[in-house]
Parts: C-alpha cells; structure tokens; sequence
C-alpha cells in the first residue's frame, strides 16, 4: 500500500524514515513512513499471516497458541526490507500489536512455553470465580475495564498452581516482548498494559491489589513507560545479521494497536466517535478522563488509555471476525468466494431480513461461523440466511446495529454528543459496511485511513524523532486529514429508513432478551 501526496524527493524538508510493525489478530506487516515538511508517504515493506497454532495439551486438551517466534522473525525480515526502501537510514522502529495476550520470561530472560491465544478456552469458567474474589465494582473502579474472559487477569487466573506460572519472572504482553528481544529491555508500554485489568487507570501503574486477586508472583509485571519515549536500540547482532542500522532506536508507541489507530483518526472536532474495525471493531469515544460509574459497569464499557494522556471509552464489538470465519469455512468446504463479489451480492440482498447480536460468546471462538449464524437465526424466530450472500448481509446489518448502540449508549454514559463517526482500519474499505452504519447511526461516516494502526504508530516515532510540527494530537490529525484518501457516507433519513433500522434493533434487543 502506498499512500498519498508523497514529494517526488521523499527526503525534502528533512523528512524522518519510521518502521512501523503492525501485528494483528489475523496479519501482520510492517510499513515504511517518510514524514515530514506537511507530507506523509507510506510503502508496504512486508505483509504476512498471523495464524494461531492449536496443539495438545499433556491431558489430551486442545490448546489454542500464538506462533510468537514465526512473528518475530517475519517482523525482522520486514524491517530489513523497510531498510532498503528507504534510500536514507531508518529514523526508528514502533511495535503495536493486539491487546491482553503474553509471554512469561525465566529469571535468565528465556521464553516459558509458547503464548496462549485470547480466544483458547482455558478461561471459559474463571471470571466468576475471580468475582467470589474480588467484587466486579472493586475491579472496576480500579481499572475501568470491561469484563471479559479474554482479559489478562482472567488468563492469569486460570494458570494459578501451573509450573509455567510459578517459574516466571516477568510478564511482557507480545509487542513488549518482540521489543525486549530486539533491544534487551523490559517494559510494559502504558497503553497496552491498561487493557489488561491489572492496571489502575488513574494512578497509571499496576495495582497491588489485582496483581494479588491473579495470583501471580511478586515482580512479575514490569515498570510502565509511556508512548513516545526511548525503548532502547536494536542489539548490535540482531542489527548485522538483518542489515539494520547499527545503534537503531526503538520507541515505545502506542503499543495497543487500537491506541495508534485513534491517533489516525482525521477529526476536525472534538464532537466525534470512531470504530477501529478489524478482525474486532472498537467502537467509542475519546476524552480526557476515565468514566468509573456504576452506569458505565453495568453497560460494561472500557477505559483505555492512550497516547497525550486521553482515554480511549469504547466498547469491543465482536467485528468483521464473522465475516472472516465464515468465509474459512466456506474455503474448507471447497467455496472459495471472492469479497468484492460477495460484498456486491450483498447489497442486493433483501434488508433486515435476518439480524443478531454479534457479540453473542458463541461467537467468539474458532469454528463453523455460519452453522452459529444459522442457529442463532433460528433461536430468534427469523429466517436462516440460505446464501453466502445473505449471511453477509445479515452480519453487516447486525454490525451497524451495535455500533450504534455502542456509540448511543457510550455518549449517554459520557455525556458527550458527536456529529460524526470516524471509521478506521480495513473495515473501511467496505463500503457497504460503511453505509449501514452511517443508517444506522444516523450521522455522517468518514471512512479512512486504511491503515491507521501503522499511521497512528508511525506519527508518534516522527514526533519522537524531533518533527516539531507534530506537537499533538491535533496536528498529527491534521496531517492525516490532509494527505491520507477519505470518504463521506450521509445517512439516509428518510421516515422509511429510520423506522426499519428501529425495529431491526427492537429485534435484536428481543432476541437478546430471549436467550
């Protein structure tokens, strides 16, 4: 991918050359950016899958795993591509990637075992025991952070009395980790440790408290560091054997993927709302304090933090990860459907003929995701979507009906108002996805950037590597909006079109009711 309004010298007025290493759930890549002078390039240096590993456990248990080392060294072959791209030296390095997940180091800095995946089912049952433990208003007033099966302290959790856990020295989530095995440093980056529940948003360091509630051996997470500073510089022998510069600075981004992203987002005002959408869609707002309320418990909301001390209020809507599913079981039974075809079968689908609530926990894990699709339709009383098609329409139509619900009940709970809904990451490109949401939310969409995980991540190593004109968030926004290919959605509010997206929400909402 290669983005926008770059000078013909892309070195013109001292222009920095970042790498930015993106990992996602389902891909990885790592891009290179030259910014500077009012311009922003990027080029594509890698891209690659990121496919979880399943084993057995020593019970006979299957076992879901991140194939962590495979990842690091496709991010090293990146980064020695985006090295030669460039035609100046790299400036820096940033690493994001997903949130909650970790590697455990000895106390001589060696990997113990191979890191779980979010979506294994090891945790299935744990949360409610945790809550015997400590009270969900307890855990949530410390931290701000939705309840999930996935989050780090529920993982912790479930590995209490294992060996693996209890010859631990230190806990590093996966961008942590493939920055300590470039530089030898060991850091938590603030913005991924907050999504963990072990942190406390307000004094913006671990809490002592839930660190006990996981049980986990004292020392094990380590000192925080905000997005933007020095991490360290590459070891000298990962630098040679890779054809990096020597003494190459890596800087600690934000680190949570969804943290760069919002960076990204073009906004123009600060009545705004965005959803970062991927394989998950993060959909919420950004303010300048924690929302802690009993409200905001119960709607089980997120507190995150980000880059320039903001918080990230949002809520995980389950994302294109349906649509992702599905089309892996389609090609394992032999359909191998193209997405710009499927996606253009769907627009001429019959609308709100089927409608769900994709965060449904049957969703969540691995499997035959139009099998649930079907059977979740059938619990409802609606009709099952009989074609590829249909099925896509029924999960878009039921993505734009929770993001606006979240986005509703997200500025209900923060008192805020928004005028436009900022729609980042791949899921931009879908422009159906797009204009059902813009329907449904009944507010303008501005879909773009693309890629602005890398972009968020790439802007923040600039400003770190003296680029002055970035001094903020707004600047850095205005150097998006100014370079990057955006498009505009107006909702349709016509009387008809209002009404059917109202009582395709009341179905949901009985739905839910029912099951």
């Amino acid at each position: 991918m290669t983005a926008t309004r770059a000078t013909s010298d892309p070195t013109a007025g001292g222009a920095v050359h970042c790498a930015a290493v993106d990992l996602g759930a389902s891909s990885g890549r790592v891009l290179l950016g030259r910014i500077g002078g009012g311009e922003l390039s990027v080029t594509e240096a890698a891209r690659f899958p990121n496919d979880p590993v399943r084993t057995v456990d020593g019970s006979g248990v299957s076992r879901l795993h991140w194939d962590v080392l495979g990842l690091y060294q496709r991010t090293l072959g990146g980064l020695a591509a985006a090295a030669q791209l460039g035609g100046t030296p790299l400036s820096s390095v940033g690493i994001d990637s997903w949130a909650v997940d970790y590697g455990l180091l000895d106390a001589e800095g060696a990997l113990l075992g191979t890191p779980f995946h979010y979506r294994d089912a090891r945790t299935e049952d744990i949360l409610p025991e945790l809550l015997d433990d400590v009270p969900a208003e307890r855990i949530y007033d410390i931290t701000g952070i939705q309840f999930m099966p996935i989050n780090t302290l529920v993982q912790l959790r479930s590995r209490t009395g294992r060996a693996q856990l209890d010859h631990a020295r230190t806990l590093l989530l996966i961008p942590d980790l493939l920055g300590y095995w470039l530089t030898g440093e060991r850091v938590a980056e603030v913005t991924n440790a907050s999504t963990t529940q072990l942190f406390d948003v307000r004094a913006r360091r671990w809490s002592p408290e839930l660190a006990d509630a996981a049980r986990i051996p004292p020392g094990l997470l380590p000192p925080v560091r905000e997005p933007g500073l020095p991490l360290g510089a590459v070891h000298d022998e990962v630098a040679s054997h890779h054809g990096l510069p020597a003494g190459l600075p890596v800087v600690t981004v934000g680190s949570h993927d969804t943290a760069s992203a919002v960076v990204a987002v073009p906004a123009t005002t600060e009545r705004f709302g965005y959803v970062s959408c991927g394989t998950w869609s993060l959909v919420g707002l950004e303010l300048d304090h924690p929302v802690l309320t009993d409200d905001s418990r119960r709607a089980n909301f997120t507190n995150e933090l980000g880059v320039d001390g903001t918080v990230r209020y949002l809520r995980n809507v389950m994302g294109l990860w349906l649509l992702q599913e599905s089309m892996r079981a389609w090609r394992i039974a032999g359909q191998d459907h193209d997405i710009e075809r499927l996606l253009a079968d769907a627009s001429r689908e019959q609308p709100f003929r089927s409608v769900l609530d994709p965060d449904d926990p049957v969703f969540l894990a691995p499997g035959d995701m139009p099998a649930r699709i079907a059977d979740a339709c059938r619990r409802a009383g609606q009709p099952v979507p009989e074609t590829p098609a249909a099925l896509t329409r029924c999960v878009l139509e039921s993505l734009a009906l929770a993001y606006a619900r979240t986005l509703r009940t997200a500025c209900e709970l923060a008192d805020r108002q928004v005028d436009v809904l900022h729609l980042v990451g791949g899921g931009c490109r879908n422009e159906l996805l797009c204009q059902l949401t813009a329907d449904a939310c009944g507010i303008p969409v501005v879909a773009g950037p693309v890629e602005a995980t890398a972009l968020g991540n790439l802007l923040v190593q600039a400003r770190a590597a003296g680029r002055s004109e970035l001094a903020g968030l707004p600047e850095m926004r205005a150097l998006i909006t100014s370079t990057q290919p955006l498009r505009r959605y107006e909702p349709d509010r016509s009387a008809a079109t209002t009404s059917a997206w109202a009582e395709a929400a009341r179905r949901v909402r009985a739905a839910s009711s029912a099951s």
